[in-house]
């Protein structure tokens, strides 16, 4: 089954019926995209909560300079959206674009909203969900804050070890807010040192 993964994902967190599991399934869009295809654009809303079963994607932001800034990855088994323009359902801020072929398991907004009715643990799943992402950014906006370059490197490596080897350099070094050259030259420390 296709969407095996994520309902062994969504059994982490809550447990369904199989009623329950079936009218889910219903509301959940199987949809496959090509390395360099958008998800969501912005300045389009964001329609659907994106679960990936393959693949890995990116979020992004271009500042007015048109330079890109990563905010996040998404691979396997992780979820991705422009969440603030899903939630509200007005235009989103970021770009969600595929690094590789990828699969999703989509739920359109509407239909989520209905499955909050009809399945109402759901809405604590995805409630619970959301905290974590929250979290999750609040710490990351502080370790910018706080942490050298080197120590940001050192802790998405050890926080991502599934994603170094996937992602391009440069699009590591956005999500870390620094440039390639820079995190060129960590690197080669982190080298010299392991010698």
């Amino acid at each position: 089954m296709e969407l095996k993964p994520f309902l062994d994902y969504i059994r982490q967190y809550i447990e369904l019926t199989a009623e329950e599991e079936a009218i889910l399934l219903s509301k959940v869009k199987l949809r496959k995209y090509l390395k360099g295809q958008f998800v969501v654009q912005n300045g389009d809303v964001c329609k659907y909560e994106n679960f990936v079963l393959s693949g890995c994607l990116k979020a992004f932001y271009i500042d007015n300079e048109g330079q890109e800034h990563v905010v996040m990855f998404a691979i396997e088994n992780w979820w991705i959206a422009d969440l603030g323009s899903f939630i509200t359902q007005t235009p989103a801020d970021l770009n969600v674009q595929c690094l590789e072929n990828s699969e999703l398991g989509q739920i359109h907004y509407k239909d989520l909203q209905q499955l909050y009715v009809e399945i109402p643990k759901l809405e604590r799943f995805f409630r619970v969900i959301i905290q974590k992402a929250f979290v999750a950014a609040q710490k990351r906006i502080i370790n910018n804050f706080a942490l050298p370059a080197m120590d940001r490197y050192l802790q998405f490596r050890e926080q991502y070890p599934k994603i170094e080897q996937r992602i391009p350099q440069y699009l590591i070094a956005s999500y870390l807010g620094m440039t390639k050259e820079f995190l060129s030259k960590i690197r080669s420390q982190l080298i010299s040192k392991q010698e």
